[in-house]
């Protein structure tokens, strides 16, 4: 059995303690915000913040976890409200949305610890694989969530989970609700 905190719950897992991470997360407990991309710790969709350093959990087992504090995509924000979530929306730098979970919390990790990063230090942090290629807006969004953490700036909400279409084609003019 393995102990640790999850999204500031502790669960226990009954499963092989070198069993990566990332399959006790989207098997275990149902936690698939978490997503599986290479398996080789090479893309980083399945990253997650341990001890609130950003970890790949393909590459950590369960064993690894024991006692330490784990905080998923779905324990982030709920609503959508974390600076970086509320920016990559602003800046439209979210296309097919699979990796951005993985992003949103490298991106959150290295701002708790740099509010102010410059373009080289984002570079540097946010070393995930984006195949659509959202790389000069995640910058932009980055930078911009550092603003909304030093509180610099403010960004509008963006549409919480379950909106209805009637609301959202009103919110987003683009959008029809036929």
């Amino acid at each position: 059995m393995t102990d640790l905190t999850v999204n500031d719950r502790p669960v226990r897992f009954s499963m092989d303690p070198q069993t990566p991470l990332l399959w006790a997360l989207r098997d275990a407990a149902n936690l698939t915000g978490t997503k599986y991309g290479c398996g080789v710790g090479d893309c980083g969709a399945c990253m997650v913040l341990i001890d609130g350093a950003a970890l790949r959990s393909c590459l950590v087992t369960l064993a690894e976890c024991e006692g330490r504090v784990v905080k998923t995509i779905e324990g982030l924000s709920r609503d959508r409200s974390h600076p970086v979530q509320q920016a990559l929306v602003a800046e439209q730098a979210i296309q097919c949305g699979f990796c951005t979970p993985g992003i949103v919390m490298a991106a959150a990790a290295l701002l708790s610890t740099n509010a102010d990063p410059s373009e080289e230090q984002i570079k540097q942090a946010i070393t995930n694989l984006c195949r659509c290629g959202v790389y000069p807006r995640l910058v932009r969004a980055i930078q911009r969530a550092g603003r909304v953490t030093r509180r610099a700036e403010r960004i509008s909400a963006a549409p919480a989970p379950g909106i209805d279409a009637q609301d959202a084609a009103a919110a987003v003019p683009a959008m029809r609700a036929d």
